[in-house]
């Protein structure tokens, strides 16, 4: 591990602790407004069907946040969000979260 990486962690640890003590508040979370839909799809080179398909949205959604007919709202803009960030996490967990048993 890196000095810098050590610091990284050590920096967040002192702020977990602080955090946990009462003397700092938690960083509040900031989800931005508008989520440009398409800059995301495109960025995993993936159709507005195979996109939508893998994450769980509608043919009809993606295609109306890219041609700004609608936005996403609240959850949906955090999800988009974290797609953003690392698609490839997000599918692993998509993939392994456990099945639903038959009542």
């Amino acid at each position: 591990m890196t000095k810098k990486a050590f610091a990284r962690i050590a920096e967040g640890f002192d702020e977990a602790l602080a955090i946990a003590r009462g003397t700092a508040k938690p960083a509040r979370l900031h989800i931005p407004e508008v989520i440009d839909v398409r800059r995301i799809r495109t960025g995993l080179a993936m159709s507005q069907e195979d996109f939508a398909a893998a994450f769980g949205f509608t043919l009809n959604q993606v295609r109306d946040w890219e041609q700004k007919r609608s936005r996403p709202l609240g959850g949906v803009r955090a999800y988009l969000l974290m797609i953003g960030t690392d698609a490839v996490a997000v599918l692993k967990i998509l993939r392994t979260s456990p099945k639903r048993k038959a009542a």
